[in-house]
């Protein structure tokens, strides 16, 4: 029997195939995790020039208040998330995240001011659960819909340039920017953002009509396929969390240093302070710092450190302080790099502690993050 049979596909997945890409299971999906041209080539060649990503696996939702005001709809959702939405001006977008009851993270997701209703892009793997948990909650006062469309990123110091030439409007986007255009003769939704680090663009395409914008776009000379293996490593070069990795129902956002993300307006002297899931845990640790923190962790030589190795704070392994989350080698930094969380006494830049790695305790560092510098037109 063939497993991939039961994976769901993107609208993209044939072209996949007939650029040779590596397909693998990810979220539920039949992804691909690496083009010919191998990880390593598909990250330089996004840090130097353009790549393009398919992201379709991520749920693209419209919330809008029965009322039609998009007051409601903000208000109704700041019940959600410790994120300023009512003060979110028209075609701009801001990360934020779902938080449960006891303070933790049950997704990150970005969501954008779209005329008189919200648009929300979640992850692929809490798609579902992410929809159900807005029905339950503001279905009484807001119409959720899951869209039939599809996602492409397109990322790098060239991506400006080769989009300017099918919409040459783009380039006076800033980052966060989001708008309404029209591509290769298709209604488009182009938002400034992505999460590799790089200056780039996220687009929405009606699902009929990808192949023929993304294969415009891949006739750039300066245009890549890039898979999941380089959107890894590009985005934990920048310091970026992956749900389910880095941040979870076990991580509250100022464990996972995420405190840029929830506005005044949310915080304990804030006009529209609390209100949401978890907010007593959430607000209290904002003020007083939590117990422990993701940092950065620079391994010493060039074995890299995976994700789930547990971290000492001393090289014979008897006094376990955390766990790596993240790790691999990171192709722009030229060695290894990862992330995790450790008690805030080894948090600092500069701290020496130890990952067990195949019965051996390795020296790593605590680095400042990112590892790159963000190259984002702000």
């Amino acid at each position: 029997m063939d497993d991939t049979a039961a994976l769901k596909k993107t609208p993209l997945h044939g072209l996949h195939l007939s650029l040779g890409a590596r397909m693998v299971p990810f979220a539920g999906y039949d992804m691909p995790v690496q083009y010919p041209a191998g990880v390593m080539k598909e990250h330089l060649h996004t840090r130097t020039e353009a790549g393009l990503f398919d992201v379709s696996h991520m749920g693209q939702v419209i919330v809008r208040a029965k009322s039609g005001r998009y007051e409601d709809a903000a208000l109704a959702l700041e019940s959600l998330v410790p994120v300023d939405i009512l003060g979110l001006a028209q075609g701009r977008q801001r990360y934020g995240f779902f938080t449960d009851d006891s303070g933790c993270i049950l997704d990150d997701l970005m969501i954008t001011h779209l005329d008189d209703h919200l648009f929300v892009v979640v992850n692929a793997s809490c798609k579902e659960a992410d929809l159900a948990h807005l029905q339950a909650h503001i279905g009484d006062r807001c119409d959720i819909t899951l869209l039939d469309r599809a996602l492409i990123a397109l990322q790098g110091p060239r991506a400006v340039e080769v989009l300017a030439e099918l919409w040459a409007d783009v380039a006076a986007m800033k980052f966060m920017d989001v708008r309404h255009c029209r591509l290769h003769d298709v209604s488009c939704l182009v938002s400034r953002s992505g999460y590799s680090g790089e200056d780039g663009f996220e687009i929405s395409i009606p699902a009929d009509k990808a192949v023929d914008v993304t294969m415009r776009l891949l006739e750039h000379p300066d245009v890549q396929a890039i898979g999941l293996g380089a959107r890894d490593s590009l985005r934990l070069e920048a310091g970026l969390c992956l749900y389910g990795n880095d941040i979870d129902t076990t991580t509250s956002p100022v464990e996972a240093a995420l405190e840029w993300a929830m506005q005044k307006a949310r915080r304990s002297d804030g006009v529209r302070a609390g209100g949401f899931p978890g907010s007593g845990r959430i607000l209290s640790e904002l003020k007083n710092g939590a117990a422990r923190r993701r940092v950065g962790l620079k391994p010493e030589g060039k074995a890299p450190v995976r994700g789930h190795a547990k971290l000492y704070a001393d090289a014979e392994g008897k006094a376990e302080i955390g766990e790596v989350t993240s790790g691999g080698f990171g192709p722009s930094v030229e060695g290894p790099v990862a992330m995790g969380y450790v008690p805030v006494s080894h948090a600092a830049a500069g701290t020496l502690v130890y990952a067990e790695v195949r019965g051996k305790y390795l020296p790593i560092t605590v680095s400042a993050l990112p590892f790159v510098k963000p190259t984002y037109k702000r």
